[in-house]
């Protein structure tokens, strides 16, 4: 399948998941009528009888739940396939990696503190502080002498990240005298879209958008990275360098994700990974298409919650996770028959 059919293809799904999303909820709101509001709410006169409360629900509690979902999604598979191709290892991701429980590990610590209620950007902080430096310590245990053994990588994430898990456990068993604050440190840690609003959108959307382009500038260092670092320093990258900046980048966008989502794991191993079947490695191509790939894939995986359960407060995070820890399996034992592990 060539990258122009991909990319055809791709933003149609894209659409139809979103708009699947719109349509679904306790108040059905047709098709003609979701549409001409979309439209109207972007200047365009439909000449539609738009009625106030179809308004109100369409764009004030379904539409930020849609750009939210594509946006954490996107974001997600874009640190997996950044840090796939930077270790050369399929296994890499925010959530294998522990990048995805030190960025819940901050958010919780600051809905422990009770720091939320000073300002919408404390969480995010906190969040982006935890997977960055969780991040930086993986990064450091496994580096020795300018080289990072893989096996090594996987194995301190593994660590570091059940260490994560491990200090929230206690934060939430010292919460839970606190009701409140242990309530929602439960709800949030295990992922979803439910009650986000226009706020939360503000928040993740210029933060996704930043991080994403910014990725893509780093697209041929990537590929030079896929050959080796040697190869890569022969061609003139700066490799320390180039992984700080990417380490940066992907904890900014795995923070940010983590504190208006919750905990959602595998979308960074399982999206890039099948894309790279399909594409091959150029991150000229890998990098966008698993953009919209995590968007799909997070907005399908909501939509297709809220139809099979719609009545069950199923967390999204549990979903993502029942249907990625198998795929980690799979790929763990192919890299065994291999020889790779």
């Amino acid at each position: 399948m060539t990258p122009r059919l991909i990319f055809i293809i791709m933003p149609v799904l894209l659409i139809l998941a979103a708009l699947g999303e719109l349509l679904q909820g306790p108040a059905q709101i047709p098709v003609a009528e979701t549409i001409g509001i979309l439209l109207h709410s972007l200047g365009m006169d439909t000449g539609a009888d738009i009625r106030p409360w179809m308004e109100s629900i369409l764009l004030d509690v379904r539409l930020p739940r849609v750009i939210i979902g594509a946006c954490a999604g996107a974001s997600l598979a874009v640190c997996g396939a950044v840090m796939q191709g930077m270790f050369r290892n399929p296994l890499a991701s925010p959530s294998i990696l522990g990048v995805s429980s030190g960025a819940s590990l901050g958010a919780v610590i600051a809905i422990y503190l009770g720091l939320t209620s000073l300002s919408v950007w404390i969480l995010p902080a906190f969040a982006f502080s935890g997977a960055g430096i969780t991040l930086w310590i993986v990064y450091r245990i496994a580096t020795q002498r300018g080289h990072t053994a893989m096996g090594t990588l996987l194995l301190a994430g593994v660590a570091i990240g059940a260490l994560n898990v491990a200090a929230a456990s206690l934060i939430l068993a010292l919460s839970l005298n606190d009701w409140d604050t242990g309530k929602m440190i439960v709800y949030w840690s295990m992922g979803g879209l439910e009650g986000r609003t226009w706020d939360h959108v503000r928040l993740i959307v210029p933060f996704a958008l930043l991080g994403c382009a910014l990725v893509l500038c780093f697209s041929r260092d990537l590929d030079a990275l896929l050959m080796g670092e040697v190869h890569a320093a022969s061609v003139g990258i700066d490799v320390p360098r180039t992984r700080q900046h990417l380490l940066i980048i992907t904890a900014m966008l795995v923070g940010v994700s983590i504190a208006v989502c919750g905990g959602i794991g595998f979308i960074g191993l399982v999206v890039p990974h099948i894309l790279r079947l399909i594409l091959g490695p150029r991150h000229r191509y890998l990098l966008p298409a698993s953009a919209l790939g995590g968007a799909i894939c997070l907005v399908t995986a909501d939509l297709l919650l809220r139809v099979t359960l719609p009545e069950k407060a199923i967390p999204l995070g549990v979903v993502t996770a029942t249907l990625g820890a198998p795929f980690f399996v799979f790929l763990l034992l192919r890299q065994r028959t291999r020889g790779e592990l």
